[in-house]
């Protein structure tokens, strides 16, 4: 029997790609005998499915795998909330890149088959956690599975701030932003920004400056376990913004303090058997393939 036998289905709504890949994962799943479970903001885009709505609180506790249709996106967002919950997610991919959403809803049935037989392997991803510290008042925060972004929001001014990794001071910068990257954000916006590709097996995190006004200011891996600290310049004539994941928004003053560090749980994705982390970099960066061919 199938370790999997209450499933949670998270889908992108507003999408026609994404939901009629859901239906046909459902008739797949109602197949094998399964009991389905409609994220509440799923079930909406399904009417008459008859299927059992939860939140994601009581999907992240009673389900044995979450199936995530959509983008990376939507995988970021089911990473965020159901984490905590260790529940494993498992993504199909109805977006653009699909770095975390690797089954294609060509084969979704043989892949879901597989990993429902326990032909699967299993990896875990660390979030970040950041937090907008005012007078030494907690103001707002946000999780990250990919990025904590600091920018200057809808002004284009550049930003002053100073830099602390576990209590040591590093530089003071002016720039247009900083992007704090765990591996697995690493090719996402921290790439775009002239960041390191780094393997999501690495314990570690990638500070990437965006367009400093130093040339010598280059992007630092640092240690997983780093306590990261920004202390927002005092002189700045923008307020700048600290968004997570591209989601979670919170805007700072002057001599407000943003403190970044890895979270205590970790997000447990599956894969197909035949998942390679390079080969996803071939396909989906375009590298090129042997030679000859």
């Amino acid at each position: 029997m199938s370790e999997f036998n209450r499933i949670g289905l998270v889908g992108r709504p507003g999408s026609e790609n994404a939901l009629s890949t859901l239906k046909r994962l459902i008739r797949y799943l109602q197949s094998r005998g399964l009991d389905i479970v409609l994220e509440e903001d799923t079930a909406t885009a399904l009417p008459g499915h008859q299927l059992e709505i939860s939140d994601n609180e009581t999907l992240g506790k009673t389900c044995d795998l979450v199936i995530v249709v959509g983008g990376d996106g939507s995988l970021l967002g089911a990473a965020r909330s159901l984490s905590k919950y260790k529940v494993p997610l498992l993504g199909v991919n109805r977006g653009r890149l699909g770095f975390l959403t690797d089954i294609t809803p060509d084969d979704i049935e043989v892949r879901v088959a597989d990993v429902l037989d326990g032909k699967y392997m299993m990896e875990t991803r660390f979030l970040l956690d950041a937090s907008v510290i005012r007078k030494g008042a907690l103001i707002g925060g946000g999780d990250a599975l990919n990025d904590v972004v600091i920018h200057p929001g809808r002004l284009i001014r550049m930003i002053e701030f100073e830099l602390y990794i576990d209590g040591q001071f590093v530089y003071s910068q002016r720039s247009d932003g900083l992007i704090i990257s765990t591996p697995t954000g690493s090719t996402a916006y921290a790439l775009s920004g002239g960041g390191p590709i780094m393997h999501p097996k690495l314990d570690a995190i990638v500070i990437v400056p965006m367009n400093p006004h130093t040339l010598s200011s280059r992007p630092i891996v640092v240690d997983g376990n780093s306590e990261i600290k920004i202390i927002i310049g005092e002189e700045n004539s923008a307020y700048p913004h600290v968004t997570c994941d591209g989601q979670n928004h919170v805007v700072t003053n002057p001599g407000d303090e943003i403190h970044i560090h890895k979270k205590p749980h970790k997000l447990h994705l599956i894969h197909p058997l035949n998942h390679n982390f390079y080969e996803t970099c071939r396909t989906k960066l375009g590298w090129g393939s042997h030679l000859g061919n």
